[in-house]
């Protein structure tokens, strides 16, 4: 979800309903169309800073009314590479138990 933003997205449907390619410089449509303007009404909740959107979760639920300060809350990345998690310390720090 972090290779593409909804403008990426809604842009490369407009032209072509196609499957886009992923090259280093980004998506690049190879459709030859037509494309479609429906897409521009979906949310496609992109994710571009991951270890931002953990920290901003962690104090969605640290902020929670019904989640005691004494409970501490931790962030992790999943590296769907290696299968390994990859703490974030930012969004642990931020929901610290006090």
């Amino acid at each position: 979800m972090e290779f593409f933003t909804n403008d990426v997205i809604r842009g490369l449907l407009n032209n072509s309903l196609e499957t886009a390619e992923l090259t280093s410089g980004g998506f690049r449509d190879i459709g030859k169309g037509p494309g479609s303007r429906a897409g521009e009404f979906i949310e496609r909740l992109a994710i571009p800073d991951q270890k931002q959107a953990v920290v901003d979760d962690v104090l969605r639920i640290r902020n929670h009314p019904l989640v005691p300060r004494s409970v501490p809350i931790y962030g992790f990345v999943y590296d769907v590479k290696t299968g390994k998690l990859i703490e974030v310390e930012a969004a642990t720090q931020v929901g610290a138990a006090s």
